[in-house]
């Protein structure tokens, strides 16, 4: 099977949670790990928001995440990602929606963005007030839901994971690169929740490749995946210096 071309940074969680569908679906891929503030003008063309992940399938480009992850479900059906009663659908897509946005406003925009992406791409300190009042204000109330819709024991929709499980979780990788943990103490089943679904093989395969370019310069994320093996890609979208445009930043 020919393998699809993933354009987007394995830090991003968009772009982890569809690394980790394709690796659970069995899909081979290549990736080309640009931080989307540095995509050209083929970038634009794939991504009209300029935004990771896109995937390329032949002629196929799609440039969401959720998107991409029910294109992979529609075509190869096993394992499923999605719950088979359309009860369990709609919730777990709920959850992948609550992710995307909330988690994603609170631990990416609020959170990793001021601590990782303002430094790094932009040369430019954080903004230490937003985020001790994230801290404060917005991370408990994101946990005490989680901890509502948090499983027991398992995963979300049983004994296998699915794209809730995923989606979720992803996010709490950003955060801990963020020096976040979730305080087990007061959030019990959603800390022991995400520590079984970023244990999952899928995950553990992809946090060595995460760790070794989150302490690399992103000039050298390229050759530091390709020096631990990943599949990158003979061509890249990525550009020397960073632009920007209508991403939030």
């Amino acid at each position: 099977m020919k393998p699809v071309l993933v354009i987007g940074s394995p830090l991003s969680p968009y772009v982890r949670k569809v690394l980790v569908c394709l690796d659970i679906k069995g899909r081979p891929y290549e990736i080309d790990p640009i931080v989307p503030f540095y995509g050209d003008d083929r970038f634009s063309t794939l991504s009209p928001l300029r935004r990771i992940p896109v995937l390329v399938d032949g002629d196929l480009a799609l440039s969401d995440s959720s998107v991409i992850c029910e294109y992979l479900e529609d075509t190869i059906s096993e394992p499923a990602l999605y719950p088979e009663k359309a009860t369990d659908r709609a919730r777990a897509r709920w959850l992948e929606e609550f992710a995307d946005t909330r988690l994603g406003d609170v631990f990416i925009w609020r959170l990793f963005n001021q601590v990782a992406i303002r430094p790094a791409v932009w040369g430019e300190k954080g903004d230490r007030t937003l985020v001790e009042r994230t801290l404060r204000e917005e991370v408990p109330t994101v946990l005490d839901y989680l901890e509502s819709q948090a499983p027991a024991g398992g995963f979300r929709f049983g004994s296998g994971l699915s794209i809730a499980d995923v989606a979720v979780a992803t996010f709490f990788r950003n955060a801990a690169f963020a020096r976040f943990q979730i305080d087990a103490a007061r959030w019990p089943r959603t800390a022991a929740w995400i520590e079984r679904v970023l244990a999952t093989p899928s995950f553990a395969k992809l946090a060595a490749h995460e760790e070794a370019i989150a302490r690399a310069p992103i000039a050298r994320h390229r050759d530091v995946l390709r020096s631990l093996g990943a599949p990158v890609s003979a061509e890249t979208c990525g550009l020397a210096e960073p632009r920007r445009g209508i991403m939030p930043i």
